[in-house]
């Protein structure tokens, strides 16, 4: 059986177009910002999630609106709840560690979505369930399954917002850690893919911050 992964609405649609069931079937490009309190302390990271066109047109594809081919953010708030609630089972697609062990978040909060040229972006902010002072940073961003294939940004993916001044930040692509995938992949390739294979874990996106 198909895993069905987040976003579930729209990608049933999605799943019926998509030829020979090729993996990935949903493409988001990232940007994100790690917070920080004034006292130095990491809070959470803000992600901006972008989706590709098809993906767009199907999850709007029969939702009501004041004006033709544009929502308020009223209008998408219901496909938004429908996105946070369904990314849990997935922690999000996001993955932090300080100092060398791993943080929880808790629920996203400030999360909405935004229609602009055609494509939709979700908005998003993962509170960590404890703020931490943060020596070495890392935030890996990634689909377990490749469901989704996630992508930093070309232009400005990564920010840093209230940090401290001597904090620096890097970001690391999948392409500049290791070999990209040649071409789509089947169904029949993840269906015989052990459980908890982490397969996806090859195309993590990351971002790294060292704060001397």
């Amino acid at each position: 059986m198909i895993r069905i992964c987040c976003f579930a609405l729209a990608a049933l649609a999605l799943l019926a177009a998509a030829p020979a069931q090729a993996h990935p079937h949903v493409w988001v490009t990232m940007k994100s910002d790690i917070v920080y309190a004034a006292d130095g302390t990491v809070t959470g990271v803000r992600h901006a999630w972008t989706f590709d066109d098809m993906f767009s047109v199907f999850a709007t594809q029969g939702m009501e609106s004041k004006e033709k081919g544009k929502f308020t953010r009223e209008e998408l708030a219901p496909l938004a709840q429908v996105n946070i609630e369904s990314m849990k089972e997935y922690d999000y697609f996001t993955i932090a560690h300080a100092n060398g062990k791993q943080l929880d978040f808790t629920t996203p909060v400030d999360y909405w979505l935004e229609l602009n040229d055609g494509l939709l972006t979700l908005h998003f902010t993962l509170p960590l369930s404890k703020p931490v002072k943060a020596s070495e940073l890392q935030v890996e961003m990634y689909d377990p399954t490749w469901f989704v294939d996630f992508a930093f940004a070309e232009k400005d993916p990564a920010h840093l917002v209230g940090a401290p001044t001597t904090c620096q930040l890097a970001v690391a692509r999948p392409g500049e850690t290791q070999a990209q995938p040649q071409a789509r992949l089947g169904e029949s390739f993840f269906q015989n893919l052990a459980p908890g294979s982490n397969y996806g874990a090859q195309f993590s996106n990351k971002i790294s911050v060292k704060c001397p």
